[in-house]
């Protein structure tokens, strides 16, 4: 009976070792992706205060619907580069997160 309890108390500290690495690791990933985040705002930013400087020293009516819309479809092509990067980010987040968990499961299958 006493080596049943050593067994317990020796799962019980690697399941609370797997939880903190595991929270340690969820930390980085959101941590990465709100860095990729504030650059991508900050990036957008600085292009949309580009695009109205060159809108307001626009002649012509053709010349700025001309950087309207070269910004517009500039602005969409980066947005949906971001979401897609964003997506696969948090899909590596959710494996990362999974992985511990498995191996745990693997080793109490055996």
């Amino acid at each position: 009976m006493f080596a049943g309890f050593e067994d317990l108390q020796k799962l019980n500290k690697d399941q609370v070792d797997t939880a903190l690495k595991n929270f340690g690791n969820i930390n980085k990933g959101f941590q990465k992706i709100a860095a990729e985040m504030a650059d991508y705002s900050k990036k957008s930013f600085e292009e949309g205060a580009s695009a109205m400087e060159q809108l307001m020293a626009a002649k012509s009516l053709d010349k700025a619907m001309e950087v309207q819309s070269d910004y517009y479809k500039s602005a969409y092509e980066d947005f949906v580069g971001q979401a897609t990067r964003i997506s696969e980010m948090y899909v590596d987040l959710a494996k990362d997160a999974y992985k511990p968990y498995e191996e745990a499961l693997g080793k109490m299958g055996k």
